[in-house]
């Protein structure tokens, strides 16, 4: 298994790049929002990967975070949801997003992926409902790959003459309380709730006050959580 590619950009294409690892290159496929986050041709790059094997078929596919590869094997266990509607859900929502639509049961929002119909929308919805609050407690800041900060893996892959900038990419910085949703989710599940319960409370309230802390957010979620009437 190649779980990650670090080397140097050689070309980009609509959907995927080639990196060049020590004279051999590799075909890796990445989504859109990936691929607007990555720099130009000839500077260095690192991705994490995951492997596709079939019969007639080897295909990789590029993240930027370990966290984002989870969330993919994730989508893709989801019958009906190969690596390209993953990717397709991924580039349109990020990890993030993702995150919060499955927690908040929002199959509308994972409809806004192109190619995804509201039919497999709703099952990736439905199946996935009770497996993705293990992911939402790590969404802490992803660290980057090691030996470099993300996107540059190692010195000596530095390019010998200048290119131009990369395009910015199309998501946020993270937030300062980036940490608050691991960390609500945590208290919530040492209070005794459930992690399907929880991960819907801290996710819709970081909807409704997005820069809430730790504390802010575990006492939105309680208020969500208490019984009604």
């Amino acid at each position: 298994m190649i779980g990650r590619i670090a080397g140097r950009l050689d070309y980009r294409a609509s959907d995927h790049v080639l990196i060049d690892v020590g004279g051999v290159g590799y075909i890796v496929h990445v989504s859109d929002r990936t691929m607007l986050g990555l720099p130009g041709p000839g500077q260095a790059v690192a991705l994490y990967t995951d492997l596709v094997v079939r019969e007639d078929l080897l295909q990789l596919y590029g993240f930027p975070s370990l966290l984002e590869k989870e969330w993919h094997r994730l989508l893709t266990s989801v019958q009906g949801v190969g690596a390209k509607a993953s990717m397709a859900i991924l580039g349109a929502l990020g990890p993030e997003g993702v995150a919060r639509a499955i927690a908040l049961g929002d199959a509308a929002s994972v409809r806004k992926a192109p190619g995804v119909g509201p039919k497999l929308a709703q099952r990736v919805v439905n199946e996935l409902r009770d497996k993705a609050p293990a992911l939402m407690a790590q969404m802490a800041p992803a660290a980057a790959p090691p030996g470099a900060p993300p996107g540059v893996p190692e010195a000596d892959h530095a390019p010998s003459v200048p290119v131009p900038p990369p395009p910015a990419p199309v998501s946020a910085p993270a937030s300062p309380n980036a940490a608050a949703v691991p960390e609500a989710m945590s208290a919530l599940a040492n209070l005794g709730y459930g992690p399907a319960d929880a991960a819907r409370a801290v996710a819709e309230a970081q909807d409704a006050t997005p820069e809430a802390d730790t504390a802010a957010l575990i006492r939105a979620a309680l208020r969500l959580l208490a019984p009604k009437g």
